[in-house]
């Protein structure tokens, strides 16, 4: 259906929607929004309901703090529970200066830059996620714990799976507000689970994480227990990852495939990985965050620490599927939940871009196991680590002019300047590892 100003009125008073929600993320991936009642619908529709963008992280100045939503019309869409005998429904929004300008800070304007760029070039980005989520029991008090709901293991069901009834309902919220779910499973730990969606173009993937995140929650709320997208929150376990498949499409054509390659890859796909992995220091800054999420990028976890690629290898960053046509693809292995949908698919396709343009090489296919060779084996073959934490991964993104410049001005600068804080106040804190090994030895 094409939803026109029209048709979304005709579909919101047949549906019964009494408030539609008006989604946007922050710059740190955070999910907003303003709440309006059917009354001011169409004002909405006109992309003229205010907010004030002083209030949320990295978006304006006090002075300057006036910002539109427009609502991209796409995205309309009822949730599937009910408050009363009314439905709630929502948009994705862009943000807009009082000017009618897209703002600088709107991470999914950052995104549409890029898309841009890449349809100047004759290209339009296709993305899969598969995003991992931890379920946990909540204590008397209703806050979190790190309690997981079952001992469940990789692909396992009831009755050892007791998240199944969870995750199942979440994925039947989802169908219900059209998404195409692909698949939904237990993952390697005890209370971790993965839902993956449909390939589809990377803007409507971004939306899709973004609403995925915010409907996981709620749901797991109703069934009295919290789900966290934190990349690590138990020691001696796997964390949860976000691998990002992703391909370039010509029209209808693959633009990765190449039959007559002997892996039959195209030059294009070649440099793509290039550009990836070329960049790939400076791009975990915004693929990985939060300085949790260095923790789940460490040997022996089967999360992606060193920067090669291979076609079967997982210890690599960049995986090549073995799917051929049209489901060729590359699968970016070190993304994690708690990135920003909209910055890290942006610097994703901008890295790719880069290497397509400038025909960087990946190097040397590795298909040995990365983890079994030492530091010595790693330097001869030339393969480097990623960043080993949040801070360096930023100085790395300071240094890198290409995704600097995708970013734009206000949103590196307020990232660096959040993540700096970050660092800075954990690297003071007295954690209590160090008191169970230093407090009674000293």
């Amino acid at each position: 259906m094409k939803y026109t100003k029209e048709v979304i009125l005709e579909q919101a008073k047949k549906l019964n929607v009494e408030f539609i929600r008006l989604q946007f993320v922050d710059i740190l991936g955070i999910i907003k929004n303003v709440a309006i009642t059917i009354e001011q619908l169409p004002t909405a529709l006109d992309g003229k309901i205010m907010f004030d963008g002083s209030s949320i992280e990295g978006f304006t100045r006090i002075h300057e703090s006036d910002m539109y939503l427009k609502p991209d019309f796409a995205t309309f869409t009822v949730f599937p529970w009910k408050t009363g005998e009314s439905r709630v429904a929502r948009f994705m929004c862009d943000i807009y200066t009082p000017e009618g300008e897209p703002f600088v800070g709107c991470p999914r304007g950052t995104l549409k830059k890029v898309i841009a760029e890449a349809k100047e070039l004759g290209y339009a980005m296709f993305a899969g996620p598969e995003p991992e989520f931890f379920l946990f029991e909540k204590d008397a008090k209703g806050d979190p714990t790190t309690i997981t709901h079952d001992q469940g293991g990789y692909f396992d069901l009831s009755p050892v799976d007791m998240g199944a009834n969870a995750r199942r309902d979440i994925v039947l919220a989802l169908k219900k507000m059209g998404f195409d779910v692909e698949a939904a499973h237990h993952e390697v730990a005890p209370g971790q689970h993965e839902i993956d969606f449909k390939y589809t173009d990377a803007l409507r993937t971004a939306d899709n994480i973004a609403t995925f995140k915010f409907v996981t929650k709620v749901v797991a709320l109703e069934h009295g227990l919290h789900a966290t997208f934190m990349p690590k929150p138990i020691y001696g376990e796997n964390g949860s990852g976000m691998h990002v498949h992703q391909s370039l499409y010509q029209g209808k054509e693959n633009a990765f495939y190449d039959p007559n390659d002997d892996l039959q890859l195209s030059e294009i796909a070649y440099h793509y990985i290039g550009g990836l992995l070329k960049h790939a220091p400076a791009l975990t800054a915004i693929t990985n965050p939060t300085i949790n999420s260095y923790k789940r990028l460490v040997p022996g976890y089967e999360a992606p620490v060193y920067i090669s690629w291979s076609t079967s290898n997982r210890s690599a960053l960049v995986r090549v599927p073995s799917a051929r046509g049209h489901g060729t693809r590359l699968e970016l292995r070190n993304p994690d939940p708690a990135a920003n949908p909209y910055l890290a698919m942006a610097v994703m396709l901008k890295a790719g871009l880069d290497g397509i343009k400038n025909k960087i090489e990946p190097g040397e296919i590795t298909l040995d196991n990365i983890y079994d060779m030492s530091y010595s084996e790693r330097l001869d073959r030339g393969i480097d680590s990623l960043p080993a934490n949040i801070i360096e991964a930023v100085n790395y993104l300071k240094e890198d002019s290409i995704l600097r410049e995708t970013l734009g001005e206000h949103i590196f600068s307020h990232f660096v300047e959040a993540k700096e804080i970050e660092w800075s106040v954990y690297r003071k804190q007295v954690h209590q590892w160090e008191l169970d090994q230093y407090l009674l030895t000293y």
